[in-house]
């Protein structure tokens, strides 16, 4: 299994793009300048290369390019990370560990179809929950701007649990 992405963008993504994409002065314009949610991921393990990381990040930062993936690999340089990654507005969260790469297919569809059939409420809950507790925070630089991550905690980079 690759662990090349395609892009998938979210609904409310695709409007906003589709949005820009006019020309209308009549229609309000959503800003399209913000970094993809993927780069922000990339930049930040290639920074800190983490034995393991579990950050938020808000979805006014990034562009949502992940939309669908719920447990994937993710290469970053030598490294491969498994990632899973669930959207519980108004945060997206992931939870990244350094793994070899597996194919982690049937998992993906599992982790879906969970959020799925629950509707969404227990993440909708955790991402309400997490507005109140992740008070750490730390800019990411990417080629497109800064971004603001949420921990729950302070991270050692090198700590392996």
């Amino acid at each position: 299994m690759s662990c090349e992405l395609i892009q998938r963008y979210g609904p409310f993504t695709r409007l906003s793009r589709y949005l820009n994409s006019k020309k209308n002065k009549t229609i309000k314009t959503l800003k399209t300048e913000k970094p993809l949610a993927s780069q922000v991921l990339t930049t930040y393990l290639e920074t800190r290369k983490p034995f393991w990381s579990s950050y938020f990040v808000r979805y006014r930062s990034v562009v949502n390019d992940q939309f669908g993936y719920s447990h994937f690999n993710w290469s970053v340089g030598s490294d491969n990370y498994h990632i899973l990654r669930i959207g519980c507005y108004p945060f997206i969260k992931y939870h990244c560990s350094r793994r070899p790469v597996e194919d982690l297919t049937v998992e993906d569809k599992l982790f879906t179809c969970l959020k799925a059939l629950n509707l969404g409420i227990p993440s909708l809950m955790y991402g309400t929950a997490a507005r109140f507790l992740a008070k750490v925070s730390e800019t990411v630089d990417t080629d497109s701007g800064n971004v603001v991550i949420y921990f729950y905690e302070k991270e050692d980079p090198s700590a392996r649990y």
